[in-house]
This record gives structure tokens, C-alpha cells and sequence, in this order.
């Protein structure tokens, strides 16, 4: 099944409103087997209207519109229709109650144009909308189902969900679907493709890979398509494991996990704590650790120690260090682990300190230049990391490699105690 959105709205092409209805309505056509064949944003304008249904109705199984339902003269999508289903509006006593009492409810008096959002087409099944004064409107024309929605977020969320998708599932447009996603990280994209390649030509032809890059992280996206769940789920599993024996060092974590949620549950899991030295960083890894319910478990606190004096004093770096070898070195790096572990009291310490640009650089430590420190349970571990000149991505990407490190470093200790 094809579907295509249809978006419709001034506000939208002008960018005063982004339009984070198309994203969301996607992943929920995709999650139940429905292709998005094409996504339209146009005018509050009647032809430009007409012509984009008779445009999707030429390619597409599902036609889902959002936008041009409010009782103001600007939106004009229950009249277009109206006209593109040869109908007229009629009076819907059922939402003229549903608004009535809504507005009742807000101490508001109802006046015309609130009445004229019971007004719908006479040619359309009337979508309850529990949250607004707009109903959803369902209509069908030849093989193609139309379905008009408020472009309100949640208004339209609603009506996806208790409306829309359940009558989809009782008409048989849905099919079974099945996604995993593998997050692997600080693989470059065309060498995890290297590596996997084997493995990638000999799924199954019913499952789909997808590769979707952001920052240091590959997610690999599985999507199997197909009748029986239970057997979707169990041959996508199995080829998981199956990837696991080939990259185990690589993946981090699964769907809707993080590389720091992920580090969070090994912090938790081998009760141990985390204090943290961030100079380059300037907090963004206590950002992204606190960000995660239950952080209070492991993570004790962060010295943002951005200038030399604060490296000194607070964290008892030496000033001959700092001398020799300049505030972005490995020795700084160490100190600044040290240093923040002893203070804090911790079982772990991660430091950064490097040029995130744009600004800085030499041809010795050009911008992107960061090392990190962990100060694990026996020793201090170091590496030096380059990146590329956008400061922005810097910060992020030094974030990323710091915790991804403790991760690596927590996993190496604590298997050698293990096996001790």
C-alpha cells in the first residue's frame, strides 16, 4: 500500500510552522507496512488543493491531508472537498454537540463560526476528534482512501491512532512489519559495509537493511516485511545474533537505546560511579549522562574546568605540566582524570581537553584535536582523537568518543576481573 501527506498550510512554506506531522505520520505508516510514496507540502489555495488530490490519487493507495479544518475564512480544505468529492456541506449533529460541550466546558460562548465547524461533507465518514472542534473526515474515491485530519500535533495523533490506523487494520490495507535497529558506533560507514557484507548479502529477501549515519554512530535498520509476525521477529532475531558474532565489539545498543543510556546501565549494573573533568566539552557529557532517568545512581558530579586556574586549583593539575606540554596533551588529560576522581570520590573519571574550533589550532594540534582521559580502577587510560573544524560537531563528537570510551573501558576491567 502507497500512501502519500499532504500538508496544507501557508504557515508550513514559510516556515513560521515545521511541519513535524509528515515525520511522525511516516513512522507510523512505516511501522504498519505502509510505503510513503510522496509528501506535499502546499498553499491555502483552492486550485493548488484540487490539483494535489488529483495528483496523488494518480499514485497513491492512502491519501492523508493535514491542515485547513479551522473555522477562519483562510481555511478553505473542507470546501476543496467538497468540490473534489461533488458534494455539498451538511450540518453534523454529533460534532455540533462534541463542540458545543467542549467550549461549554472552557466557559467559552459558541458563535457561528464555531457551529460552522459541524459543517462537513456529505460525502465523508465523520472521524470522532476528542481533542478539538475539527472531526477527522474519511472519504474514497475509486481505490483510493482520502483522510482529512486537523494539522493540530495532537488532535491528529489521536485520530491516527484511535480512528485512522484501526480502520486500515479492519479494511486489510496493513501489513505485518518488524524493525530492530542496531546502533553501532566509531565505525565509519563504508568500512562497517566492509565488514558486514557477507552478512548483509545473505538475509533473507523479505528483510530490508537500511544504514543511517549520524556523528560517530552507523544505525542499522532491519524491517522485515511480511504475514506472521512471531516469524518476522524470529528471523530478524536470530540475524541480529548472528551480526552480534561479527561486530560485538562495535554495537552499543538496540532501538531506542543510547550510547549514553547504554553506558548509564553498565555504571548501574557494575555499581560504580562517575565523576567527570570537562574542559573542551564544557559540560555536554553531564548533559547527555543526566539526561537519563536514575543518573543518581552513578553519576556523582562535573568539574567544568575551562581555564588553566581551575585545572590547577581544583583539580590539582600541575602548572609545569601545563607548561611543557600545553593544556590539550596527554598529560593534562591524565591530571584532569586524577584529579576530579580524588575529589569527587569516584570509581570512575573521564576527562577532556582539546580545540573544538573554529578558532586555536596549530599544525601540532589542529582544530578537532581532543584527548580524553579515563581514570578507570587500576590505571589511567588516554587517546588522542581528530576530528574535523565545525565546532558544533566537535563538541558533539568529543562527547560521543569520551563516553563511548568509559563504555570500552568498563567492559575491558571489568571481564579481566571476572576472569580473575
Amino acid at each position: 500500500m502507497k500512501a502519500e501527506i499532504i500538508t496544507i498550510g501557508d504557515e508550513i512554506l514559510i516556515g513560521q510552522v515545521v511541519d513535524t506531522n509528515s515525520a511522525w505520520i511516516g513512522e507510523q505508516l512505516n511501522l504498519n507496512g505502509i510505503e510513503i510514496h510522496q509528501i506535499t507540502s502546499i498553499h491555502d489555495d483552492l486550485t493548488q488543493i484540487l490539483e494535489a488530490f488529483e495528483n496523488a490519487k494518480k499514485y497513491a493507495d492512502l491519501v492523508l491531508i493535514t491542515g485547513g479544518l479551522g473555522p477562519t475564512k483562510d481555511d478553505i480544505t473542507k470546501k476543496a472537498l467538497c468540490d473534489y468529492f461533488e458534494c455539498n456541506l451538511v450540518l453534523n449533529e454529533q460534532v455540533l454537540e462534541h463542540v458545543t460541550s467542549m467550549l461549554s466546558r472552557r466557559n467559552v460562548s459558541i458563535n457561528q463560526l464555531n457551529r460552522d465547524q459541524a459543517l462537513v461533507p456529505e460525502a465523508c465518514t465523520v472521524l470522532h476528534n476528542p481533542n478539538g472542534t475539527a472531526p477527522g473526515m474519511w472519504f474514497e474515491k475509486d481505490d483510493t482512501i482520502f483522510v482529512s485530519m486537523p494539522g493540530v500535533p495532537f488532535e491528529m495523533k489521536e485520530l491516527m491512532q484511535l480512528e485512522i490506523l484501526p480502520r486500515l487494520r479492519e479494511n486489510g490495507k496493513l501489513k505485518s512489519i518488524y524493525h530492530q535497529t542496531i546502533h553501532v558506533h566509531g565505525v565509519p560507514e563504508s568500512m562497517l559495509a566492509e565488514k558486514i557484507e557477507h552478512w548483509e548479502d545473505a538475509l533473507p529477501s523479505f528483510i530490508k537493511l537500511a544504514y543511517l549515519p549520524d556523528q560517530l554512530t552507523v544505525r542499522l535498520r532491519l524491517s522485515a516485511y511480511g504475514t506472521d509476525m512471531n516469524s518476522l521477529k524470529k528471523e530478524v532475531d536470530e540475524q541480529i545474533q548472528k551480526l552480534q558474532k561479527i561486530i560485538p565489539n562495535d554495537i552499543v545498543g538496540y532501538n531506542g537505546d543510547s550510547l549514553a543510556s547504554v553506558t548509564g546501565e553498565l555504571l548501574k549494573k557494575y555499581r560504580k560511579t562517575l565523576a567527570l573533568a570537562e574542559s573542551c566539552t564544557g559540560g555536554n557529557i553531564a548533559h547527555f549522562l543526566t539526561s537519563n532517568a536514575g543518573s543518581s545512581a552513578y553519576f556523582l558530579g562535573s568539574i567544568v574546568a575551562y581555564a588553566n586556574a581551575v585545572k590547577i586549583n581544583q583539580l590539582g593539575v600541575s602548572p609545569e605540566t601545563l607548561e611543557k606540554y600545553g593544556a590539550v596533551s596527554k598529560n593534562v588529560a591524565e591530571e584532569m582524570a586524577v584529579g576530579v576522581k580524588r575529589a569527587l570520590g569516584s570509581d570512575y573519571a573521564i576527562s577532556t581537553t582539546g580545540i573544538a574550533g573554529p578558532d586555536g589550532g596549530t599544525d601540532e594540534k589542529p582544530v578537532g584535536t581532543v584527548w580524553i582521559a579515563i581514570a578507570g580502577q587500576q590505571n589511567v587510560y588516554v587517546k588522542r582523537y581528530n576530528f574535523a573544524h565545525n565546532r558544533e560537531r566537535n563538541i558533539l563528537r568529543f562527547t560521543q568518543a569520551a563516553i563511548n570510551f568509559l563504555r570500552q573501558t568498563m567492559l575491558t576491567e571489568n571481564d579481566n576481573n571476572h576472569e580473575n
